[in-house]
């Protein structure tokens, strides 16, 4: 409470909010750590909380922008969260000391602030540093991942051709064209399962290969395969599936065929 007695400080209000957006943090952080991911941009919302509850207590209201937009920035930013490295699966005890530490350390500095008199805005700014940190930290210890599906087998790549399938609002793979073929990416920035492809208007079902011809079972993140159509093919039907997710994507992209560039007609 001695936070909210400081003059131009900290109202009951904006630290309910404040509290909550950190709340939100530590449950961002688990659902990630449960979707075996690990913060990248995503670590942005901690120096802007910081800024919020600095903009109060230092009488400086333009610190509170610079601290929202920093929130925003970690909320959409395309690489919020990457795949995390492969470990053992299951809880990971060996990575909660430094963690526990740094909650012991926040928690300690806050009780230390209690009395207006003592409190200083560099030793406010350090705990709640700490207690997100460490609190991310022992979220991803402690929370475990979900067991990782495996990549279509030889029967389920071709039952996948004919069941029903899931057509993604947003799509998690783009295509790009050049003389060599259609460059696909994944753009999800999640692993995808492949199970395979084919020209538009064409009854195939091929391999997904990479660009020096090695079959691709699965598509990290960022990664491009390179599918060989000719310039008379006006578009690709790729089947897929992302890696925590059983039920079948399929992605479709269309153009104007190449050989046929000349008459396009434009409505």
């Amino acid at each position: 409470m001695g936070l909210l007695d400081v003059g131009a400080g900290l109202s009951p209000l904006l630290a309910a909010a404040l509290a909550l957006l950190g709340g939100y943090w530590m449950l961002r952080m688990g659902r990630a750590a449960r979707l075996g991911l690990t913060p990248r941009g995503a670590w942005w919302a901690v120096p802007g909380l910081l800024l919020m509850l600095l903009a109060p207590v230092l009488d400086v209201p333009a610190l509170f922008g610079v601290g929202a937009a920093l929130l925003l920035l970690a909320e959409f930013l395309p690489a919020a969260f990457v795949p995390a490295a492969p470990g053992p699966a299951g809880l990971r005890w060996d990575r909660l000391g430094w963690p526990l530490v740094g909650v012991t350390l926040g928690v300690g500095l806050l009780l230390a602030l209690r009395d207006p008199a003592n409190l200083n805005p560099l030793t406010l700014c350090v705990a709640v540093a700490a207690l997100l940190f460490s609190g991310a930290g022992l979220v991803s210890a402690l929370v475990p991942a979900r067991r990782r599906a495996a990549p279509f087998d030889s029967h389920a790549r071709w039952q996948t051709r004919w069941n029903h399938v899931v057509t993604p609002d947003w799509p998690d793979l783009s295509v790009t064209l050049s003389e060599q073929g259609a460059h696909l990416k994944n753009v999800s920035g999640r692993p995808l399962r492949l199970a395979g492809w084919s020209p538009a208007g064409m009854n195939a079902w091929l391999s997904v290969r990479g660009a020096s011809g090695e079959p691709l079972l699965e598509l990290r993140a960022g990664q491009e395969a390179l599918l060989p159509v000719t310039a008379q093919d006006s578009g690709v039907r790729v089947w897929y599936a992302p890696a925590r997710v059983e039920d079948a994507h399929l992605y479709r992209a269309d153009w104007t065929p190449t050989a046929y560039s000349d008459s396009r007609v434009l409505n």
